[in-house]
């Protein structure tokens, strides 16, 4: 039962990974003008984008120093997020699988 919900997590956290990768993009395409926040659909999408996200960017914006229109809270999520996926997650199923049955 909790190698089924190890596994669900990876594939959340993977969901999220890519969620944050699509933001990114959105905000560099918003950067340099190629599209705008006019249009119904851009303004839908990143409304969106930004309400799923914000929860996880607001406490590490807390903890990480203002560095201005650089914004590291993205970079940071996504660090945290690798970390779980490869060290945490793995290092949980292995004790899982290899735990002796009592």
């Amino acid at each position: 039962m909790l190698v089924v919900l190890l596994q669900i997590a990876s594939v959340l956290l993977n969901v999220v990974w890519w969620i944050i990768i699509v933001q990114a993009i959105l905000s560099w395409l918003l950067a340099f003008n190629v599209i705008n926040l006019y249009n119904d659909t851009v303004r839908a999408v990143w409304t969106a984008l930004q309400k799923m996200t914000e929860p996880l960017y607001r406490p590490i914006r807390r903890i990480l120093p203002d560095f201005g229109a650089l914004d590291l809270s993205p970079l940071v999520v996504l660090l945290i997020i690798y970390i779980i996926r490869m060290i945490l997650i793995p290092n949980l199923y292995d004790a899982l699988t290899t735990a002796p049955v009592i």
